[in-house]
């Protein structure tokens, strides 16, 4: 289950989101005042790390030698921190994307750099989808793939359920390699250690397992490279993303051509 973001007060977080907030009047104790920009970069560290389980607000005032209650002054409480610290992480990305190459090269660099995002946060996939945190940065990540979309010609309404599906995939893409990358770490069993090991004591137990789950066993196939290398989840995360996107692609070009079929070519570049 993940995290749900915008729980705590709206006004509060929209205002913080939006628009610079000037420092609190009262400063707690002798100290230099802090800023939310402080409390929120701490807490994004914590949270790259620790993952939102970890995040508190007494643990970022230990990091920043002061009480938890002593951060009230700055931010309402933990719901309200996650809005900014969810939005604020976004601004890293690009801002705007070129279309010199096409369409498709730029939607390709979009959910490649929206994926790697991810990976250097993981926390964010923990925070659902299902509540946005309606912030500029977060807002800034839509607005670029719905212009680069916009650019095919489709209607906004043919276009819509790719948004979410695009969405989906990069972010179900990097759950994946985030829980293949703890999963390794935790146990301390690398991928092939595990399969091997299970995949023969299940052929021991169910020596009919390939008459049994035929099209299992097809869709497991691959083709020979002359290159085996060990097998990992991650690096099959990363195969299934790129190949997800492609067929993505393809079927976006294919909607171009059948909407357009006098100047798909014009459309479908790259």
């Amino acid at each position: 289950m993940g995290v749900y973001a915008s729980q705590g007060d709206p006004a509060w977080s929209i205002s913080a989101l939006w628009r610079d907030r000037p420092a609190p009047r009262t400063q707690p104790g002798p100290k230099r005042a802090l800023s939310l920009a402080e409390i929120v970069r701490v807490a994004t560290e914590i949270a790259d790390r620790d993952g939102l389980a970890g995040l508190s607000m007494r643990a970022v005032g230990e990091r920043l030698g002061r009480t938890a209650m002593s951060l009230y002054t700055y931010v309402p409480g933990k719901n309200e921190l996650v809005d900014v610290m969810y939005d604020g992480a976004h601004a890293e990305l690009p801002v705007a994307y070129d279309l010199a190459d096409g369409w498709r090269t730029a939607i390709t660099a979009w959910a490649g750099d929206l994926l790697e995002f991810h990976l250097r946060h993981p926390w964010t996939v923990e925070v659902s989808f299902a509540r946005p945190v309606l912030g500029p940065h977060e807002q800034v990540v839509l607005e670029n793939l719905a212009g680069l979309l916009r650019a095919t010609g489709l209607p906004a309404d043919r276009v819509r359920p790719l948004v979410t599906a695009l969405f989906h995939l990069v972010r179900g893409s990097a759950q994946t390699i985030t829980e293949a990358r703890k999963a390794a770490e935790i146990t301390g069993t690398p991928d092939e250690q595990w399969w091997s090991a299970r995949s023969a004591r299940l052929l021991e137990e169910v020596p009919d397992f390939a008459r049994r789950f035929p099209e299992s066993v097809w869709l497991s196939t691959r083709e020979a490279t002359g290159d085996a290398q060990p097998y990992s989840l991650e690096a099959t995360a990363r195969e299934a993303f790129a190949g997800g996107l492609d067929l993505l692609l393809n079927g976006l070009s294919a909607a171009i051509g059948a909407d357009h079929p006098s100047d798909s070519g014009a459309c479908s570049p790259g």
